[in-house]
């Protein structure tokens, strides 16, 4: 059964559309997410996963492997 969770990150060092697109990319290759929208100017992303796939905190650790800082 899925279980749909919303989450948003604070997401510290983009600078560009660039940096957008690699945080999307990371985030999007976790198994279980199933949409993301990042934010240049609001610094953030808005997840939606199946939390029966992943964790909140593997979608975090996505986003530093790719080089960015998540917010508390």
């Amino acid at each position: 059964m899925t279980k749909s969770t919303n989450l948003t990150i604070e997401i510290y060092g983009m600078e560009c559309e660039g940096c957008v697109n690699s945080v999307l990319r990371a985030i999007k290759k976790v198994n279980g997410v199933q949409d993301a929208t990042v934010s240049l100017e609001q610094s953030n992303a808005r997840v939606t996963f199946d939390s029966s796939v992943v964790a909140d905190e593997g979608i975090q650790q996505a986003i530093t492997d790719a080089g960015f800082e998540v917010g508390p």
